[in-house]
């Protein structure tokens, strides 16, 4: 496949996702505190994560390792970076949250492994048979685009990891049940996590400088954001004394 032909499904696919996300205004995914069984089958949560959340892990560790350009510049390290997050969501974050009786609807397992399928072949491949060599090269290193990127990145990835571990530390053994979360970027906005992969992930796409990681970034927006609103709505709806001054997931403004 050359350029081009990524080039317009990469367009073709950011398209889509402002269409999800206007849409999930309005239809709000059955999984977590919004867990339904409307949805048809269903299978446990954390099991549910791992599958889908495993094929993004995988296609860019395959690509990392046989990928003609791989190692041919420093794209590694996006690979590095990418591998980071997922190894995370795949085989930590899953033993770490708490088991509930509320399950997945294998619907949404399918469709995020279609999801995840595709935004990680679009950055893999792109870097592992398409990327010029000399774009990642050393004046890579010290640009401003990597520089600021690779802040925003790991910054996002400590946002993001610091609110999990606060809801993760909410519930003590055997208790269930929703908490009003408190402390760290709780104190503003109704879900920092979301907020944390947002400047996670819009960092990475700034530190590759590339189509396809754009793509990502707008993605997780237009997944993220909507999403955010619906934890907003139900902790309005469910947890009496919700603060009423905090946002929905950036800081002082939404």
């Amino acid at each position: 496949m050359d350029i081009s032909t990524l080039r317009m499904i990469t367009f073709i696919w950011i398209n889509i996702a402002f269409l999800v996300f206007i849409t999930m205004f309005y239809i709000t995914a059955p999984f977590g505190r919004h867990s339904s069984e409307k949805w048809g089958k269903t299978i446990n949560n954390k099991l549910g994560w791992f599958i889908m959340e495993l094929p993004s892990f995988l296609i860019m560790l395959y690509y990392l390792c046989v990928g003609s350009r791989s190692f041919q510049s420093y794209a590694w390290i996006l690979f590095v970076c990418w591998l980071l997050h997922y190894f995370n969501r795949v085989f930590v974050y899953p033993v770490r949250i708490k088991a509930t009786q509320k399950k997945i609807p294998l619907f949404i397992v399918t469709t995020a492994i279609l999801f995840n399928c595709m935004n990680a072949w679009l950055n893999g491949y792109y870097l592992a048979e398409l990327a010029p060599v000399n774009k990642y090269d050393l004046l890579w290193l010290t640009s401003s685009h990597f520089i600021i990127g690779a802040l925003l990145f790991i910054s996002g990835m400590f946002i993001n990891l610091r609110s999990d571990n606060i809801l993760i530390d909410l519930r003590k053994p055997g208790e269930t049940g929703y908490k009003i979360p408190k402390d760290f970027l709780f104190e503003y906005i109704a879900s920092p996590n979301l907020f944390g992969e947002i400047i996670e992930w819009t960092g990475f796409a700034i530190m590759a400088w590339n189509l396809p990681a754009a793509s990502f970034a707008i993605w997780t927006f237009a997944n993220l954001v909507p999403r955010a609103k619906n934890h907003y709505d139900w902790n309005h709806q469910h947890l009496k004394d919700y603060p009423k001054k905090r946002k929905v997931i950036f800081p002082f403004i939404y």
